[in-house]
């Protein structure tokens, strides 16, 4: 009698072993696939969305995203997998209501259940704080009085935003080219900022890193990459690509 294949056995297995990410994700984001290019190939990232709503992104929206119950809901979505650190992949969510108001969102993902927990708001303090930043220019696809908060923020971690431009949109951020993304960035650009920072999960911004970095001198960090070099190390592990930040992980890593 042919013995039984164990193919099926041997999957669950390595399945078990194998890292992961759980990411909530607000509903619009349209970008899975920048994610996943930070991620090492053994590295499974799971995405979940929080609830849909048709506010356009202002203030309002952004306090929406960070309401608590829909975090607590989605966060336990992505528990099943047994992912090592949850991850609160929307900058403006996790930046509007300030600080405290960060900190609450990631207490919240904890209380959930999560083992560890980040935010992209989070993860660029943290970054920040590894390259010694102090004074930051910031692009933004955002309404001025979005931006204005990310400012705040900011500054209530000893961070001032020398220079500040937003786009200006309402909706379908996934829409803006590269090409929009580095005019901004080189329109916002300024002597006295010792690093630039692209804020929002929803803007492309894998590619242009290191291009920008080698025109301007300096530092780019953008949305995306903050939030997968945090969670990836959370669980002890480092983000692909490229930039001044992983550059400067790496370092530190092998000292």
């Amino acid at each position: 009698m042919p013995t039984e294949p164990s193919v099926g056995l041997t999957g669950c297995a390595a399945s078990d072993d194998q890292p992961g990410i759980g990411v909530v994700a607000p509903f619009d984001f349209a970008l899975d696939r920048e994610l996943w290019r930070w991620a090492p190939d053994d590295v499974s990232l799971y995405l979940t969305r929080l609830p849909f709503f048709t506010t356009p992104v202002t203030v309002e929206m952004a306090v929406a995203i960070g309401d608590r119950r829909a975090l607590r809901r989605a966060t336990r979505d992505v528990l099943t997998p047994r992912p090592g650190v949850v991850t609160f992949a929307c900058t403006s969510g996790s930046f509007v209501s300030g600080a405290t108001g960060e900190f609450v969102l990631r207490r919240t993902m904890l209380e959930a259940g999560a083992p560890t927990v980040s935010t992209t708001s989070g993860a660029l303090v943290e970054a920040l704080q590894l390259l010694g930043i102090r004074r930051l220019a910031v692009a933004t696809p955002y309404i001025d009085a979005v931006t204005d908060r990310l400012a705040s923020f900011l500054g209530e971690h000893e961070v001032e935003t020398v220079a500040r431009q937003g786009l200006g949109l309402l909706g379908n951020i996934w829409r803006v080219s590269y090409d929009e993304v580095v005019q901004i960035v080189r329109a916002v650009d300024r002597p006295d900022a010792e690093a630039l920072f692209i804020s929002c999960t929803n803007l492309p911004t894998y590619d242009v890193i290191d291009p920008l970095e080698q025109a301007l001198g300096k530092p780019v960090i953008t949305a995306n990459q903050v939030t997968m070099w945090a969670a990836l190390r959370a669980i002890g592990r480092a983000a692909i690509g490229g930039g001044a930040l992983l550059a400067e992980q790496q370092r530190l890593s092998v000292a």
